[in-house]
C-alpha cells in the first residue's frame, strides 16, 4: 500500500471518467450513471445536502467490491458504501464526488451456528430479512434500529435500538468482520469465538468507522434464543422527569426490562395519528419483558409498583403477540409520524446520550429549551441507557427558523456533553456532527483518529469528508 501522501483527496473529474468507464468495461449494467439514481445514493433522508455520486455499481460478491476498490484506488477516486440509505447524518453524501458502491445484491445468509448462537451473513441483508430466515430455528439478532437497514450499514454506524438495554448495541453482537481495505485486500478481522486476546480488536475498531477505513463484505454475528415468553404494554407518567426516574430505578433495580422507551406528550400525539392509536396523550414508556412466563409476570409486576412510586400507571401490559407488535411497529415508525404534526415541514432528526443518571436532568432542560425556542420536536428516546432522539419540523423555506433550529441543536449538544455524555448515541457522526467530535474527545484523540485514516487509507478514497478532516 502507497504511504507517500495523507492529502484530503480532491474531486478530479479526468480521474471520475476513467475510473467509471474502466468500472463500466468490466461491470456492464451493474454500473448506472443515471441522475435519477445517483441521487436516490446521495443524503434524501433529512435536511442535509444531497451530494450524489457519479455512479453506482452493484457488486454480488466480495471479489467484486475488490475489483471496484482497486479501479477506484488506481485512479484515486472516492469510494462511498451504500447500505439502505436510511442514515441520518449525511453518510452516503459524495461530497467529492466518486463511485457509490450498493451492497443490495449481497444480501444472503451464509450459514447459521444455532448451537453457537452466531450466524455469518453479507452486508446487504436487512435486520428483518435475518429474522424472517432465522425465524424457525429459534434464535434472533436482537439489533432493532428504526428503519429496516442493512446488516452491514448498522455496523458500519454502530447503531442501536430499543433493544439495546437488554442486549447491546451492534459493537456488543457483531464478532468478525470481511472487510475491504483501500488498496483492495480482504481482511478477517476475528474468528467466531465468542472471546479473544489475540491482538488488537480489529473488529471494534471497523464496526462504526462508517465507511471511512474499508467496505465490510461479510459479518459474523451473535444470535440470541427466542425468549419463552414476552410481555409488554404502556405506562403513562404525569412528567418526562417522572418517566426518566422511573427508568432508573427500574435499571438500578436490576429488573432485566428488555425495552424501555421514552415518548413525550407530543409523540404520543404523533403515534395516535399515524398508526390509529388511542394512547392517553402525556409522557409515556413502552415496555417490554423477556423471559418465563412467571419471569416476564413478575417483572411486569414490579415495573407497575415502581411507577406508581413517581405518580405513573395503570401499567397496561399484555403477553398477546399481535397486540405487542402493533405497539412497537408505532414505537418504530414515531420518526416518520411526526410529519402529521406539521404537514409539509422538514425532519430534522437528532439525537444524545447520556449518563443514566443525568437523564432526566438533561431531557426537562432540553423541554425547556424546546418551549422558549418556539420549536415543534417531539422527543423519543431508549432511555434504559440514556440516549434520546428529537425530530425537529422545521420549514426549510424560512431562514430564520433554520437558523433557530440549528442553534437549539447546538445547545442540545452542549448540554449532552457538559453532562459527561456524547453528541451521538447511534445516529453516527457523518457530516451533521463532525463539528462535536473536537469538543467531545479532545485533540489527541482525534489525531489517533487520524493517524489510523491515514495508515489504512493514504489516498483518502474511503468516503471522505466524514466523522473528522484530514486537515
Amino acid at each position: 500500500m502507497p504511504v507517500e501522501t495523507s492529502a484530503p483527496v480532491r474531486r478530479d473529474p479526468k480521474a471520475i471518467e476513467a475510473a467509471v468507464g474502466a468500472l463500466a468495461a468490466r461491470f456492464g449494467n451493474r454500473l448506472v450513471t443515471s441522475q435519477a439514481v445517483r441521487q436516490q445514493h446521495g443524503n434524501t433522508v433529512t435536511w442535509i445536502e444531497n451530494q450524489p455520486p457519479d455512479a453506482v455499481v452493484f457488486p454480488q460478491s466480495t471479489e467484486d467490491v475488490q475489483e471496484i476498490v482497486r479501479i477506484c484506488a488506481a485512479h484515486r477516486v472516492p469510494i462511498i458504501p451504500f447500505g439502505t440509505g436510511t442514515s441520518l447524518e449525511g453518510h452516503v453524501n459524495a461530497p467529492q464526488g466518486g463511485v457509490s458502491i450498493d451492497v443490495r445484491d449481497m444480501n444472503q445468509v451464509l450459514a447459521v451456528h444455532a448451537e453457537d448462537l452466531d450466524c455469518v451473513i453479507q452486508p446487504g441483508i436487512t435486520r428483518k430479512a435475518l429474522n424472517e430466515y432465522l425465524r424457525d430455528q429459534g434464535v434472533f439478532f436482537p439489533i432493532d434500529p428504526g428503519a429496516d437497514a442493512s446488516l452491514g450499514g448498522m455496523a458500519a454506524t454502530r447503531c442501536s435500538g430499543t433493544n439495546a438495554v437488554r442486549y447491546g448495541t451492534m459493537k456488543d453482537n457483531v464478532l468478525s468482520l470481511k472487510v475491504v481495505m483501500a488498496n483492495g485486500e480482504l481482511m478477517t478481522t476475528a474468528r467466531r469465538a465468542k472471546k479473544s486476546s489475540a491482538g488488537y480488536d480489529l473488529t471494534r475498531m471497523m464496526v462504526g468507522s462508517e465507511g471511512t477505513l474499508g467496505v465490510i463484505t461479510e459479518l459474523t454475528l451473535k444470535l440470541s434464543g427466542i425468549p419463552e415468553a414476552i410481555s409488554g404494554g404502556t405506562c403513562p407518567f404525569p412528567s418526562v422527569e417522572a418517566c426518566c426516574n422511573a427508568t432508573i430505578m427500574t435499571i438500578q433495580s436490576g429488573i432485566p426490562v428488555a425495552r424501555i422507551e421514552l415518548l413525550d406528550a407530543l409523540q404520543v400525539r404523533a403515534v395516535n395519528l399515524y398508526s390509529k392509536l388511542a394512547l392517553r396523550e402525556t409522557p409515556m414508556l413502552f415496555l417490554e419483558f423477556h423471559g418465563t412466563e412467571g419471569s416476564v409476570a413478575e417483572q411486569s409486576e414490579r415495573f407497575g409498583e415502581i411507577a406508581e412510586e413517581f405518580g405513573g400507571g395503570p401499567f397496561e401490559w399484555t403477553v398477546r403477540p399481535e397486540e405487542r407488535t402493533k405497539l412497537w411497529e408505532a414505537r418504530h415508525n414515531a420518526a416518520f409520524s411526526t410529519f402529521t404534526l406539521r404537514p409539509g415541514s422538514s425532519m430534522i432528526p437528532t439525537d444524545v446520550c447520556v449518563p443514566i443518571s443525568r437523564l432526566a436532568e438533561c431531557v426537562t432542560e432540553t423541554q425547556r429549551d424546546i418551549a422558549e425556542s418556539d420549536l415543534i420536536a417531539p422527543i423519543v428516546g431508549h432511555v434504559g441507557d440514556g440516549n434520546f432522539h428529537l425530530t425537529l419540523l422545521v420549514d426549510m423555506q424560512n431562514p430564520d427558523e433554520i437558523k433557530v433550529a440549528k442553534a437549539f441543536n447546538e445547545r442540545l449538544v452542549e448540554r449532552a456533553l457538559a453532562m459527561d455524555g456524547t453528541c451521538t448515541g447511534e445516529h453516527g457522526v457523518g457530516q451533521g456532527k463532525m463539528k462535536y467530535l473536537l469538543a467531545e474527545h479532545g485533540a489527541p484523540a482525534l489525531e489517533a483518529m487520524r493517524a489510523i485514516k491515514r495508515a489504512l487509507d493514504p489516498q483518502g478514497i474511503m468516503n471522505p469528508g466524514k466523522i473528522f478532516a484530514l486537515s
